[in-house]
């Protein structure tokens, strides 16, 4: 029946899993324990680098790490996509909690209800208004700002403060300070990444008259690389524990982590501090600032544009608020397990991708094997060497300081190179700033063109309306015509050339009624040309004095007072 129909077809929007568990195939989860093996043994040294990031204990990066697989699988659109934490979530974090745990999961609820409440109200629209350059610009400044900051741990250096420009001047200041173990070590690393990088990126799909023996080696030699970040993080954990077992400390490591999975329970909504003072909820909530809009807004910003980028790669359609939905409900249930604000991330995803993942089921087989390192791998962790993980971090997120999109932005338009600039400088002040100062330079240059239509003069005063007709727009536009129509002697007369107008306002129609008298004191002619039916109808409904039109001449509509129309 049709209800029933309706109610399927509802039923399967909300939980995309009905969609393709029916006609799950063998060969489906061959592929898919395949892709989530290898992005589980991916996400496990990157949840923990990406925890010092976040100026967290590292467990906390593998909390985070688990929620995102299970809750993804049912409500999901995308093949691709792995949820979890990332380079970017994880300094916009650090920014707002400052390393405060308890902080850090209570923001990650908020962030899940703003997220979740965004997809129930239909609100995805709102980060279209978050322009690319600002994107480009906050990116790039990311980049630079958590790759500089692991620059710390590379040197073996400690007490160095967060702030960015502070961490760049400590940092020199104390090189001399630096442990040659840690420099060695992360050198080393960072060398054998970027190695492994490289082969991964040369290895393109084997020829077809590739003998069986030569294709096993280079998918041999793909699944290495592919894994680099666990096998450099295991190398050089056991090379720790090689020079501790001799009494030879030379490493700064991890240390003691708290071992075991994370109890199940509700965030903390109050705080005490080290006095045994106690911070309330609606404390704490105003001391995250503008975090509690950014965080949730990019979170979002990023996991889309993954999803959409993937989606048109590997041919299939999204359900963007349906991902609004999966994600704030994802960091909802994953506050309950200590985690801080996750997003999608680019990195595995592509090796989700390319691995040959078929379903969102992938991610429950992530997620397992990450329950499973907190479950019994932690006091193996305890030997793993600060310098890999920020060797790991630094090739994570070199490739987000893409200079090509600058050049593109050169090359295209290069105003556009404003809020990009503003955005990437005021990040490093405070990165929350830089975002909301860039959407700022963006959202002002977008006013501008609407608020500014263009004029061309040919004996009639021709006013091109290029942007539609709003109140942005009515101050100037009077002006216009008051300067170069009205107070020229004799009066000229004004053509209004609406095409491109669709819609028109309350304060556009009143200051219409205004130019209209002026025009009868003056005897001259107000024409609007090809005007949409909609704006005719409303501008009919207004009622404005002395108003008539003409409904054919070349098709267009002409409203008219006064006088007779200009013919040029």
């Amino acid at each position: 029946s049709v209800p029933h129909l309706c109610f399927c077809n509802t039923l399967k929007a909300w939980l995309p899993i009905l969609s393709w568990l029916p006609g799950y195939k063998l060969k489906w989860l061959q592929m898919d324990l395949i892709a989530g093996v290898t992005v589980g043994l991916t996400v496990v040294p990157q949840g923990l680098a990406y925890a010092e990031v976040a100026g967290l204990p590292v467990q906390y990066g593998l909390y985070s790490a688990f929620m995102g697989g299970f809750i993804y699988t049912f409500l999901g659109t995308s093949k691709d996509v792995t949820l979890g934490p990332t380079a970017i979530m994880s300094l916009l974090c650090s920014s707002v909690v400052g390393g405060q745990p308890s902080r850090a999961v209570l923001l990650c609820l908020l962030c899940g209800v703003i997220q979740a409440a965004m997809a129930l109200l239909r609100l995805g629209f709102l980060l279209d208004f978050i322009s690319y350059p600002v994107i480009k610009g906050f990116t790039c400044a990311a980049a630079v700002t958590i790759g500089f900051g692991q620059v710390k741990n590379i040197l073996g250096l400690k007490g160095v403060p967060q702030q960015f420009f502070l961490q760049v001047y400590y940092t020199f200041h104390r090189i001399p300070e630096a442990r040659i173990g840690d420099v060695v070590l992360g050198l080393l690393c960072l060398t054998l990444l970027v190695m492994l990088t490289l082969m991964k990126a040369s290895l393109g799909p084997p020829p077809n008259d590739c003998p069986p023996s030569s294709r096993v080696a280079r998918r041999m030699v793909w699944g290495i690389a592919t894994m680099r970040n666990a096998l450099v993080v295991v190398a050089a954990s056991c090379v720790a524990l090689s020079w501790d077992a001799y009494g030879h400390h030379v490493f700064t490591i991890t240390g003691n982590i708290t071992k075991g999975l994370p109890p199940f329970r509700p965030p903390p909504t109050t705080d005490t501090t080290g006095n045994g003072t106690i911070v309330s909820f609606g404390e704490i909530v105003e001391g995250f600032g503008g975090g509690l809009a950014v965080i949730p807004f990019m979170g979002l910003l990023e996991s889309i544009a993954i999803a959409k980028a993937f989606a048109s790669q590997n041919d299939y359609r999204i359900n963007a608020n349906q991902e609004l939905f999966a994600i704030g409900l994802t960091n909802i249930m994953g506050s309950f397990v200590s985690a801080y604000p996750v997003t999608g991330s680019f990195g595995r995803t592509a090796v989700n991708s390319q691995t040959g993942v078929c379903t969102p089921a992938g991610g429950i087989v992530t997620s397992v094997i990450v329950l499973l390192s907190l479950a019994f791998l932690m006091p193996v962790f305890y030997y793993i060497p600060k310098a890999s993980l920020a060797a790991v971090i630094i090739c994570a997120v070199a490739p987000m300081v893409d200079f090509h999109a600058v050049a593109k932005m050169w090359r295209i338009r290069r105003l556009d190179l404003l809020p990009f600039s503003v955005t990437f400088l005021m990040s490093f002040w405070e990165v929350q700033y830089g975002i909301l100062g860039g959407i700022a330079v963006s959202g002002a240059m977008l006013l501008y063109n609407t608020a500014r239509p263009r004029v061309s003069d040919h004996g009639v005063l021709v006013i091109e309306l290029g942007s539609g007709l709003s109140f942005p727009a009515t101050e100037y536009l009077s002006h216009i015509i008051h300067t170069k129509a009205l107070q020229a002697s004799p009066a000229r007369s004004v053509v209004l050339d609406c095409l491109h107008v669709s819609t028109i306002d309350y304060s556009v129609v009143n200051e219409l009624k205004d130019l209209l008298r002026q025009f009868k004191l003056r005897g001259a002619v107000l024409v609007f040309s090809r005007l949409q039916p909609s704006v005719l109808r409303v501008l009919l409904a207004a009622d404005l004095p002395g108003l008539r039109h003409t409904d054919s001449l070349d098709g267009w509509f002409l409203m008219l007072h006064g006088g007779t129309a200009p013919t040029d």
